[in-house]
């Protein structure tokens, strides 16, 4: 039997009624769907929705908020996502989506409202009320708004994801800075002293990521082999600092080292152990964390940041964040002739593409020499 349907007038405008079968009674089930302002609007309405009706992808009306959805969707991550991760999802929502759309229904929430909503955060979207927000702030707003609605979509609470349709700006590709062979030489020879020079040096000689340094359990070394493996991760959920799991599952990984890197882990350990010996702690187990605070305790990664950041100022080299000595690595390993695919797999990228897309300002120097090489074979020296 077809589905029922009929348009009717309803105060200044037009509703759309159908019928979506009977209850476990017998009795039909009628929905109405208001909000149209003329007959053309809702007979075209009318038809849209039959068809959704007998493709068996109907949507019930309803109105349930943007706001209580939103939370619905973030209680629905635990189970799935790393805590730093729901944490990034539940800042943008709680400061900025629930905010500005929460009191709006879902299903009645436009592009074109939501592509507004970019604009208000690109001019005024600061918390303190002083500006805008950044134009990679508001993508990753609207990375959280596509995923959210992505859900509703699949639960049936909403035809489709109106973030597809909307217009986010595209931000500009942060500028990574790395340093030179010879800069990073004078760097480490300035913190030669410091307590946490192992961690800098580590940083530079792997790729490692912050996280992935702080991260690192004394049974995660391996000095005989001179490997280390990457298994976790040291994060920041509002301020306390967790464990989690590496970012991805190539993120999991072995690494080796070289011999002035293994040099300086080992008297980093000795120096390790005479603070704990004089702490009455005794030598560390190994499971604890390899870089620490002076009384043991997991160090802070936007503390250890900003003391490298504190050294870096103080040394004359050219201002890098701790994240460019990754990018320095992988930079200076490429020049020095390193295939690519073993870069990717230091670094723990999913794919070579990555690599090669992220660092290609290191590959035109690889291919003159390459055109070099392989003239020489060709035509002599």
């Amino acid at each position: 039997m077809a589905t029922q349907g009929h348009i009717r007038r309803r105060g200044k405008g037009w509703v759309v009624v159908v019928d979506i079968g009977k209850d476990e009674e017998g009795r039909r089930r009628q929905r109405w769907h208001s909000g149209y302002r003329t007959s053309r609007e809702a007979k075209a309405a009318l038809v849209e929705i039959l068809g959704r009706v007998q493709r068996g992808d109907y949507v019930e009306p309803s109105k349930l908020t943007v706001a209580e959805f939103m939370r619905d969707w973030l209680g629905s991550l635990r189970a799935t996502l790393r805590p730093s991760t729901i944490a990034g999802y539940e800042a943008l929502t709680q400061g900025h989506i629930i905010p500005m759309l929460g009191s709006m229904t879902l299903q009645k929430l436009t592009a074109v409202q939501v592509t507004a909503f970019y604009g208000d955060l690109l001019e005024k979207g600061r918390r303190n009320g002083k500006g805008g927000l950044s134009a990679r702030t508001v993508h990753y707003i609207h990375a959280t708004m596509h995923k959210a609605l992505g859900e509703a979509v699949r639960w049936g609470l909403v035809v489709r994801n109106v973030a597809d349709q909307a217009s986010p700006p595209h931000p500009q590709a942060k500028e990574m800075r790395t340093w030179s062979a010879t800069e990073l030489r004078d760097f480490l020879s300035h913190v030669q002293g410091d307590r946490l020079y192992a961690a800098f040096l580590l940083a530079a000689t792997t790729g490692l990521r912050r996280g992935e340094v702080l991260g690192l359990r004394w049974r995660d070394l391996d000095f005989d082999a001179r490997r280390l493996a990457v298994t976790q991760t040291l994060v920041c959920v509002g301020y306390a600092v967790v464990v989690s799991a590496p970012k991805t599952a190539s993120g999991k990984r072995s690494v080796a080292l070289d011999a002035a890197t293994v040099a300086a882990l080992r008297t980093y350990r000795k120096r390790i152990l005479e603070e704990r010996l004089y702490q009455g702690l005794g030598a560390p187990s190994p499971d604890d964390l390899v870089f620490t605070a002076i009384d043991s305790s997991p160090l802070h990664p936007g503390q250890f940041a900003d003391h490298f950041d504190r050294l870096v100022k103080a040394s004359g080299v050219p201002r890098i964040r701790f994240h460019d000595l990754r990018h320095t690595h992988a930079t200076l390993a490429l020049q020095a002739g390193v295939h690519p695919k073993v870069v990717s797999e230091r670094l723990g990228h999913a794919s070579i593409s990555i690599t090669l897309d992220t660092y290609s300002h290191a590959i035109p120097a690889l291919q003159e020499e390459a055109a070099a090489k392989v003239a020489a074979l060709v035509f002599g020296a």
